[in-house]
């Protein structure tokens, strides 16, 4: 029995981000793997190992890796989690390291549905909402390397 309707199609674009994502070059040269996408969107794993390319002079991963393995999941999950009637963007980030980077580097990205139902009702109801997030990186121990802090811009599309 197939499923029709906004839940299937947004399994489908989560199967679709999964495969597409992973072949996108800056990802490929960065090493940057997304390892899971919920068919909700409301889960996303990464990782991304230390090789050769991706590594500084140092020995360590480099910085821009680090954050460019953050950046753009928060707004992927909120615009396919919100639709087509919402604009949604990253408006800015900051990153903080906290110690190098050697091995295998895993961010985790979640969002609830209390926090879904929050950012909608803000929509919804204001001009603008601009929620921010957290994502911690950590290495293959569970050390955070970086902290990386997103701030989105969020708004219901008005209708012409």
């Amino acid at each position: 029995m197939s499923q029709s309707g906004p839940k299937s199609s947004l399994a489908a674009r989560s199967k679709k981000l999964y495969r597409g994502i992973n072949f996108y070059p800056p990802y490929l040269g960065a090493a940057v793997r997304v390892t899971q996408v919920s068919e909700d969107f409301r889960n996303v794993e990464v990782e991304m190992p230390l090789r050769f390319y991706n590594r500084n002079y140092f020995g360590t991963h480099f910085g821009g890796s680090l954050y460019s393995m953050c950046d753009p999941f928060y707004a992927l999950m909120l615009a396919n989690i919100l639709g087509r009637d919402y604009i949604v963007w990253d408006k800015s980030a900051t990153i903080r390291f906290k110690k190098p980077g050697k091995g295998l580097m895993k961010a985790s990205f979640h969002l609830t549905e209390e926090k879904i139902a929050e950012i909608r009702s803000a929509a919804d109801s204001q001009i603008k909402v601009e929620p921010q997030f957290q994502v911690l990186v950590k290495d293959a121990e569970g050390n955070v390397i970086a902290e990386v802090d997103k701030l989105l811009y969020i708004r219901k599309k008005t209708k012409q």
